[in-house]
Order: C-alpha cells, then sequence, then structure tokens
C-alpha cells in the first residue's frame, strides 16, 4: 500500500513477477482495493494471495507508527508473516523509516549487529558494486561501519555471486591521512578484520567499480544515491535535447540507437528493483517510492534470490570469524555502562 502510486504499481509488478518468474506472491493490504486491482489483470493459474491490513503508514508518518501506533498496518504485517514462516521475504515502496523499523522490531537483529544498513547496488563499468549504507543510519561509530563492511561482503559474496569480495571505506582521498575520525578509525579496525579490505575509496571509484563492496554512513551514502539518480536522469535529458538541435544529430541517433538503449537500460534503477536490509533476521526490500512496474517485479525477484542464498546465517558466521569487531561492540558497551 506504500508508494507513489500505490496499489495500482505494485499489484501490476508482483502479477508480473509472478507470470515471469513464477513466484508466489502475497499482497498485503486493503483486500477490496487489491481485489479491484487485480480484476485488471489476467491472474488465472498465478498463485496470488491477499492479506487484509487495515492500516496504512503513510509517507509523512514517524516510523514509531509502524511499530507502535499502527499494528495492522500493511508493511508491519508483510513482515508478520516472514516471521510466521509464510513468506520468505517483505518488499515495500512506502515510507523507507517505517519499513526498516518494521523489520527490526518484528525480525529482530542479527546477533551481532548493532544497527541495519540500506544497501544499493550501482552500475560499473566492471559490473555492479554494492553501497551501504545509503539512508538508514545518518550517525554511525566506526563499529557500525565495520558491520556494514561484514553485511556486505556476504551479500556480495552469497547474493551476487562475487568470490572474495573487495571492499572499500568511501573517503576524501585515498591516502590513510585524508577523511574524518569516523573514517580513520574504520579504517585501522577494517585493517584488522579478515576481509579482502582495499582501504579508502574516493566517490569517483564506484561507477570504476574499484571495489564490489563500498562502505559509508547512511548520511553520505543517501547523498551519493541521490545525485547519482539525479546525475543518471539528468544526462539521459540533455543528451535527448542534443540529439534533437540537429537532422544530423537526428540522422547519427538511428545508427547507435541499440547502444544507447543498452546503456539505459544499465544505468536504470528498476534492473535491480529495490536495495536489501542488511541486519535484520530475515529478508526485507525497500523499493524508490516512485517504483514502476518494472522496478516492482525485479524487486521481488532479487528478494526471492536473496532468500534462497542464506545470507543471514552467513552473516553470523563472518562476525565470529571477525573477533576483533565483536571485541570492539564490547568494549563500547562497557564503555557506556562505566
Amino acid at each position: 500500500m506504500g508508494g507513489d502510486n500505490a496499489p495500482a504499481v505494485e499489484v501490476e509488478g508482483a502479477v508480473s513477477a509472478c507470470r515471469e518468474f513464477g513466484i508466489a506472491v502475497t499482497l498485503v493490504g486493503d483486500q477490496s482495493r487489491l481485489e479491484a486491482e487485480l480484476a485488471r489483470h489476467p491472474v488465472d493459474g498465478l498463485d496470488i494471495d491477499i492479506f487484509h491490513a487495515s492500516e496504512v503508514v503513510g509517507m509523512h508518518d514517524s516510523a514509531s507508527d509502524a511499530v507502535r501506533k499502527k499494528r495492522n498496518s500493511s508493511v508491519r504485517l508483510a513482515f508478520e508473516l516472514v516471521k510466521d514462516g509464510k513468506a520468505c521475504a517483505a518488499i515495500s515502496a512506502g515510507n523507507s523509516g517505517a519499513t526498516m523499523a518494521a523489520g527490526m522490531f518484528v525480525l529482530k537483529r542479527i546477533s551481532g549487529i548493532e544497527r541495519p544498513a540500506i544497501a544499493s547496488i550501482f552500475p560499473t563499468l566492471k559490473g555492479k558494486t554494492l553501497v551501504l549504507d545509503v539512508g538508514g543510519n545518518v550517525d554511525c561509530k566506526p563499529i557500525h561501519l565495520a558491520q556494514f563492511a561484514i553485511m556486505g561482503e556476504v551479500y556480495a559474496r552469497y547474493a551476487l555471486g562475487i568470490p572474495n569480495p573487495s571492499v572499500g571505506l568511501l573517503s576524501n582521498g585515498e591516502e590513510d591521512s585524508k577523511g574524518n575520525e569516523l573514517t580513520r578509525e574504520t579504517n585501522a579496525l577494517l585493517r584488522a578484520t579478515s576481509l579482502n579490505y582495499s582501504g579508502y575509496v574516493e566517490g569517483r571509484d564506484i561507477f570504476k567499480g574499484s571495489v564490489d563492496v563500498v562502505v559509508c554512513d547512511g548520511f553520505v551514502g543517501n547523498v551519493v544515491l541521490k545525485l547519482s539518480e539525479g546525475l543518471s536522469d539528468a544526462a539521459g535529458k540533455m543528451l535527448k535535447t542534443e540529439i534533437l538541435k540537429s537532422w544530423v544529430s537526428k540522422l547519427g541517433y538511428l545508427f547507435v540507437r541499440g547502444a544507447f538503449n543498452r546503456f539505459k537500460k544499465t544505468v536504470d534503477y528498476a534492473e535491480y528493483g529495490g536495495a536489501p536490509l542488511l541486519g535484520i533476521n530475515g529478508v526485507g526490500m525497500i523499493c524508490h517510492g516512485g517504483s514502476n512496474v518494472k522496478a516492482i517485479k525485479n524487486a521481488i525477484r532479487f528478494a526471492h534470490e536473496y532468500a534462497r542464498s542464506g545470507v543471514t546465517e552467513h552473516v553470523s558466521e563472518k562476525l565470529t570469524e571477525n573477533a576483533v569487531v565483536k571485541s570492539q561492540l564490547d568494549s563500547q558497551k562497557t564503555q557506556s555502562i562505566a
């Protein structure tokens, strides 16, 4: 029930995912509205159910509303289905803060993880790079970024199929002397882990594909995400304007149209659908509020693949392997008590 064009886009995306990928889908929300939307599509033979939810968390509601005031909200009940084993993943294009809060409250965090993180896949010259956190935590400590690195490495390895993923820490330069107090302390902590850590990377390295996983706090990550989305959209419109300026440009475009279409597909966020919520004890996927049908369809596909990858169990294993991170966390907790 969340998103700019809900529930029409979500329903059509779910129907498409069910038809193309054979994935069973449960739509959570106002039953009468969902039934009306489903009636607009041919769904005979498709495994689509409806689970009624009497409340909706709006885009301007606080995250706490999803877990305290609106106990029958669609986003909370979606995670309840995952908790009860009736679904393998919960997907929402609504209030991202509420989605994150509901996921944490219902499914809880993976043992040893202080804060979940929102990860996003970026297209690069070499394939793809996972960036996290892109908006879940704007104020972080070194231990949080170290845990993001572990979760990102595990997701890249088991969900994206990248063997021995390299990890980089986003900073304003490659030298160890660069960065701020947060990045310098995190840099030292990550060098003591078993991760394939490459050190600092700069913003331009994300699209070069210099590393497979880029770690940053949610404030910086969200700026990177929104800037990238804006640049992609603006570049496409600028290019279209230039092509239409002369008949020569229009003629040339006819010969390279296929290449432009392939490029557009590469940078289209809808190809990846949504951003996984890493760190909760289950699978959650957060979609853009303006997601189209293609984005919802692909989010369902990625969530299904994520659920089958066993990432949650592997995160716990990686945390145990990297005792230095646990030691740092225990030290911080001791200091807080003192």
